[in-house]
């Protein structure tokens, strides 16, 4: 008797089960889900294609852009922890960005996650912890002084490091993994105009530094808390095992070295952001205590590093690739020179352009701002859902799941970027003369910079940087992929190159072009 009523108990349970999975499923509009487990199976086959698995998702859907689903198929989880909607839709986006941005934080999963690396920085942080860094910072970006402080340090990096590595790779005929140098520059860089200190990860010789890599190994350990379920990654933390252990090991490195920084700092301001925020206010009237001030240079090192090096890795792969608009950057470069440095060639290289300089070259911030369409720096970012809300294509969020717009994806919707979309074309950031730089009137259909109150302050800064480097790169050196290298991307949440990216460099013969209008 008892055994009967247990079958009847596990197939009334089943029953009611696999009737409520078939009523989530109907309104489920992205990959196939199975019960218990939603699409996870979909997920995990595609891992190693994850964003133009997202982004096929998206296109079959049609000009909606947007699609729901479940990775935890269980009632309660399903609708809530488990449940994601994917879109690329501009006006989601900005809806999610801007109209009801109080609405989609960074939430408490991504928090929690990043707080032992990142603490209550400005990039892990909302509401008035948020607003105050935000504040803070947005008047320091906007001063003249920054500009020459981060001018100063490029130039540094590109004429005593870069380019002697380059020439002596140039001379020996041997190859260089181009996105390995460019990481190195960005940190160094951005280490130095963040607290002063330079890391000389670029010296010709390649060192290790133990404070980039235990700054590689912390944001790789933190990033894995985001593919696992919470309670795992905090059990091996409490155990102090796997990439837990890696992380504790490598923040003590991290934070030995911000301390030496900020000390020195305390001894000697300068014009870097560190001593800058020393001197301002958090909301209570307090200068910044010791450790929020660390977490706060922190912060701006992991913006600053790796999305400007990974954007110039894939810029410089397309344009191994498209001679047309190689030949176009050259051309506008060797132009802007002809009118500042003359027509002796020889003086076009022996210094890196200056920002005022770069700041007049617009087809090469063209080539970088449809590079960032194709291959943005961060091609997917999530947010959580505080509150029921309904996106602008009336696609409804329940309160609790989390909304992911593609970033990767707006720039291969034919319905958004046309039929061309895939293609590598600069003039489409043209204005019909070709002398100004014309972004598309709809601001959401490129967020590599962000958008809506979040919106990256050092925009500017960082194509004068890339612009720049490419400047220095292109001007000196044609560029050839290693004989069966594979350019592929890395599963991460940037936008890495997987093997890195190595070249050949061929000295480039330069050649005064005619006399012509150059746009300011």
């Amino acid at each position: 008797m008892d055994t009967i009523l247990l079958l009847f108990s596990v197939a009334a349970v089943t029953s009611a089960y696999l009737i409520w999975f078939w009523m989530l499923a109907r309104t489920l509009t992205g990959p196939k889900a199975w019960p218990l487990v939603g699409s996870l199976p979909h997920l995990f086959m595609n891992r190693r294609r994850i964003h133009d698995w997202i982004a096929s998702n998206l296109r079959s859907t049609g000009a909606g852009a947007t699609y729901q689903t479940c990775t935890i198929a269980i009632p309660f989880f399903a609708r809530k922890q488990g449940f994601y909607t994917v879109t690329c839709h501009p006006k989601n986006i900005e809806h999610i960005l801007r109209t009801r941005f109080d609405n989609y934080p960074k939430g408490p999963t991504w928090q929690t996650a990043f707080h032992d690396l990142l603490g209550q920085g400005i990039f892990n942080s909302d509401g008035e912890t948020w607003l105050i860094q935000r504040k803070t910072a947005a008047l320091e970006f906007t001063t003249r002084t920054l500009r020459q402080a981060m001018a100063r340090w490029v130039n540094r990096t590109i004429r005593t490091r870069l380019w002697i590595i380059l020439e002596k790779a140039a001379k020996d005929h041997t190859s260089v993994d181009l996105q390995d140098l460019l990481l190195r520059l960005t940190f160094d860089n951005i280490c130095g105009l963040t607290f002063g200190k330079d890391p000389e990860t670029l010296s010709p010789d390649l060192p290790e530094n133990p404070f980039a890599i235990a700054f590689d190994s912390a944001t790789e350990a933190t990033l894995q808390r985001l593919l696992y379920p919470g309670f795992l990654w905090r059990l091996k933390k409490i155990l102090d095992v796997g990439a837990e252990k890696r992380l504790r090991k490598s923040l003590q490195i991290v934070e030995n070295y911000m301390t030496e920084a900020l000390d020195a700092r305390k001894e000697t301001p300068s014009d870097d952001l560190l001593s800058r925020f020393m001197k301002k206010r958090d909301a209570d009237g307090n200068l910044f205590p010791s450790s929020v001030l660390k977490r706060i240079a922190l912060n701006f090192v992991l913006a600053g590093r790796d999305t400007s090096s990974v954007a110039l890795s894939w810029f410089f792969w397309l344009v191994m690739n498209t001679a047309r608009v190689e030949e176009k950057i050259i051309h506008e470069i060797s132009a802007v020179l002809q009118e500042t440095r003359g027509k002796d060639t020889e003086k076009w290289v022996e210094e890196p352009l200056t920002f005022d300089e770069a700041d007049r070259l617009v087809y090469l911030k063209a080539a970088l701002a449809e590079t960032l369409r194709l291959y943005p720096s961060v091609p997917e970012d999530f947010k959580y859902v505080v509150s029921d809300d309904v996106l602008p294509d009336g696609t409804v969020l329940p309160a609790g799941s989390t909304v992911t717009y593609s970033i990767y994806s707006v720039g291969r919707m034919k319905s958004i970027w046309g039929e061309d979309c895939l293609e590598f074309k600069p003039e489409r950031w043209l204005s019909p003369g070709g002398d100004r730089f014309d972004p598309p009137k709809d601001g959401y259909k490129f967020v590599a910079f962000n958008g809506g109150p979040r919106t990256c302050l050092g925009k500017d800064l960082a194509y004068l940087q890339m612009k720049s480097v490419a400047s220095a790169v292109l001007l000196r050196y044609r560029l050839s992929l290693v004989p069966g290298h594979r350019v592929e991307q890395k599963m991460s949440l940037t936008l890495f190159m997987k093997n890195g990216l190595k070249v050949y460099l061929k000295p480039r013969e330069l050649v005064a072009p005619p006399k012509a209008a150059v746009s300011a």
